[in-house]
């Protein structure tokens, strides 16, 4: 845990713990998830072939990236940032994985995830608790969710995954829910 605060105090994120999350506003600064903990998080969450994922503040679209490419699923990442929006959905662009994988430039928390399979999410517990409500009232019967290093408040993970070294020297905990 001391490891995990130390790695929140390099992002400025203690200062953002405790802030709210106002309608349209960024609820998590941009930290790439090293690519070991990409795939750890989709195969934890059973990602399977033709199903719909979501990962929910997609970043530069790697998990969305991974999830079309190597496990054949229908991504859909969501991203506030509209330079993030831009680079992730020209690099799918140019990877020719349009087909299968885009990007949705929006507020994660306005959405519609009823189609979902899996969503992803690496956001601060703050907007894990804003997004919780939303979740709960669309997810359909088996839908699953992977939190990366922050749990969703209020919910008892089903799975819980440590990865001590992500290949960088970095500690990893992902949560696994189903609904």
């Amino acid at each position: 845990m001391k490891r995990r605060k130390l790695l929140l105090a390099g992002l400025g994120m203690p200062a953002l713990l405790g802030q709210e999350a106002k309608k349209g506003e960024k609820l998590a600064p941009y930290y790439p998830t090293p690519e070991t903990i990409v795939e750890k998080m989709l195969q934890l969450g059973g990602a399977k072939k033709g199903e719909k994922v979501f990962d929910l503040g997609s970043g530069d679209g790697r998990i969305v990236i991974i999830a079309a490419e190597r496990f054949g699923a229908h991504a859909v990442g969501v991203e506030y940032d509209k330079d993030l929006y831009a680079q992730s959905s020209e690099k799918i662009r140019r990877m020719g994985l349009a087909e299968k994988a885009r990007i949705i430039h929006g507020d994660l928390l306005q959405q519609d995830y009823t189609s979902a399979d899996l969503i992803t999410v690496y956001l601060l517990p703050v907007s894990n608790e804003k997004l919780r409500p939303v979740l709960e009232k669309q997810l359909k019967k088996g839908a699953r969710v992977v939190a990366h290093d922050f749990e969703v408040g209020g919910w008892r993970p089903d799975k819980t995954e440590v990865v001590e070294d992500d290949g960088e020297g970095r500690s990893h905990t992902l949560y696994l829910y189903k609904r």
